[in-house]
């Protein structure tokens, strides 16, 4: 099976901005891109944060509110963001959080999950910066059709991984939803092809319907 990797899923050509890219320069940026985030790299190249419009509404937050209504207490790091001349490493959530192009989607969505992060800049073995994947890039091998899903469980799984006849296992595939309704020769069988079903990118679920061709063999006896 091949799975698709984060480097073929991410975003190439990536707008960036530097350590002391200001406020304003930011905000245009994500607004002329409609992008929420952008990556912060050093002079290598290296992300070194990430900037995103949360990021930029702390400081309009910040401001004193022309009603009158008194100002929001310290920001996450004890201090509230001085004004619209703030740069964007000042305002960075730091260290970037990174994923690498030969990672598979549920390593990405391990680490954002585990992070808290929406997006992770993609780097190269010299840490440089390559492309960005987001949560919305990694869900789009959910939108692979059921007739390819049902042909690489077939093809890949069944046939070339595991070496069953066409007649021995039926794969239905609805919304990336499987149905697997046959035969195999032991039971043992039955969570190894869940298994590698499941792992077929754009599955959802996996239902299987197996019965065994072989009586299970015995266990072992009582010892002593």
């Amino acid at each position: 099976m091949q799975h698709r990797t984060i480097g073929e899923l991410m975003t190439r050509g990536v707008v960036r901005v530097r350590r002391d890219t200001p406020f304003k320069s930011v905000a245009g940026m994500l607004a002329d891109h409609d992008v929420t985030a952008l990556p912060v790299v050093d002079d290598l190249d290296h992300p070194v944060g990430v900037v995103s419009e949360a990021d930029l509404l702390r400081v309009v937050a910040a401001r004193p509110d022309p009603h009158g209504l008194p100002l929001p207490s310290a920001g996450r790091d004890g201090t509230l963001p001085a004004d619209d001349g703030t740069t964007a490493g000042e305002l960075m959530t730091a260290p970037a959080v990174c994923a690498r192009p030969e990672w598979t989607v549920v390593e990405a969505a391990r680490v954002m999950d585990g992070e808290g992060v929406k997006r992770l800049p993609v780097v190269d073995e010299a840490g440089t910066l390559v492309g960005v994947v987001s949560r919305g890039d990694l869900l789009r091998v959910f939108l692979r059709r059921d007739e390819a899903l049902r042909d690489e469980i077939t093809q890949d799984v069944l046939a070339r991984t595991l070496g069953f006849a066409p007649a021995d296992v039926a794969v239905e595939v609805h919304e990336g939803r499987v149905t697997l309704k046959g035969r195999v020769d032991t039971g043992r069988l039955v969570p190894v092809v869940e298994r590698l079903c499941r792992g077929v990118d754009g599955v959802v679920s996996v239902e299987a319907d197996l019965t065994c061709r072989f009586d299970e063999p015995p266990g072992p006896g009582p010892t002593g």
